[in-house]
């Protein structure tokens, strides 16, 4: 049995109109535009039975909707703690009253802990685009297959090293000249800036790495850079019927590309330029420019909440009012 939050007080429908209007208002836009019950309905069984006269447990309605209020605004856990604390829109939108309770940080790390133990993250974002595709917004005619670099914390041990405060699994990497040290995010979307599939990988792994994983399931077209392009992957590509929409790159021996490749380079840069918006979103809207956890597979699962947050504010401006 979940804790069950107070009835609203005579304060709460004072203060009903308070808070600011932007955010109020985003807010009870997703509130209504994400359907929290089949959402959320694999997660039923993630706490068992509390022993007689225990405290019983936050409603898990309301912790994934705590993770992703976290995502939309680039909280960490003790600021989401303090927002929720001191925002009524945000109170308003987990289903708090003024008189109710608040949950700590250690709420959303244990919650978030068995989610990864369980691996519950992939199954709640496809549940996600499974709703997302049902009401149909996520366009299948074309993918777009892209990566972008992450920080991670290098530490403060002697050049070319990290200590025990730094990410033991990020690697580095050089690019534009810069060294760069971190993970490497790997993304899919359609065409209308919708991710359908991610995983994280160190830096040093190059982008094409997971290319091919992208396009199990597309149909259409693949969109990408040239640093996707290879014989080989267009090759692959049309055994599959699709169509590769890979930007050449010169091959040695070349000076300039063919006059066919530079028109195809051309096209193809405008089918693939959705999920360079992707990335300014995600980058510039949510803040998530740098990891927010040591180790690969707690950054993986971060990434995977992460897209799922994007993808309900995304669907969000692109459904029909």
């Amino acid at each position: 049995m979940e804790r069950r939050s107070l009835d609203p007080t005579f304060t709460d429908q004072l203060t009903a109109a308070l808070g600011g209007p932007r955010t109020s208002r985003l807010l009870t836009e997703l509130d209504q535009f994400i359907p929290w019950a089949e959402l959320c309905a694999p997660l039923a069984g993630l706490y068992g039975p509390q022993p007689k006269g225990g405290r019983q447990p936050w409603p898990v309605v309301l912790r994934v909707k705590c993770l992703l209020l976290q995502r939309w605004f680039a909280l960490s856990d003790p600021q989401l703690e303090e927002q929720l604390r001191d925002r009524l829109s945000f109170r308003r939108f987990v289903g708090l009253s003024l008189a109710d309770a608040t949950p700590d940080e250690t709420t959303f790390v244990v919650f978030r802990r068995r989610l990864r133990e369980r691996g519950l993250e992939p199954g709640l974002f496809e549940r996600a685009l499974a709703l997302l595709r049902a009401r149909g917004l996520v366009v299948r005619e074309g993918t777009l297959v892209d990566a972008t670099l992450l920080h991670a914390p290098r530490g403060g041990g002697a050049r070319g090293e990290t200590d025990r405060h730094g990410d033991p699994d990020a690697t580095t990497t050089v690019k534009g000249g810069q060294r760069f040290h971190g993970y490497k995010a790997h993304v899919a979307s359609d065409p209308r800036g919708l991710i359908t599939g991610c995983t994280l990988d160190t830096a040093k792994v190059h982008d094409s790495r997971h290319f091919l994983e992208f396009c199990a399931d597309a149909q259409g077209y693949v969109a990408a850079d040239s640093a996707y392009w290879s014989r080989a992957h267009e090759a692959a590509l049309r055994a599959r019927g699709l169509i590769p929409a890979l930007l050449a790159r010169r091959v040695r021996g070349q000076t300039a590309l063919a006059p066919v490749d530079a028109l195809g380079n051309r096209i193809f840069a405008g089918l693939r330029a959705p999920i360079e918006h992707v990335f300014a979103r995600l980058k510039h809207t949510m803040g998530y420019r740098r990891v927010r956890s040591r180790g690969l597979a707690r950054n993986q699962a971060d990434l995977t909440l992460t897209a799922l947050a994007y993808n309900f504010r995304r669907a969000l401006a692109l459904a029909p009012p």
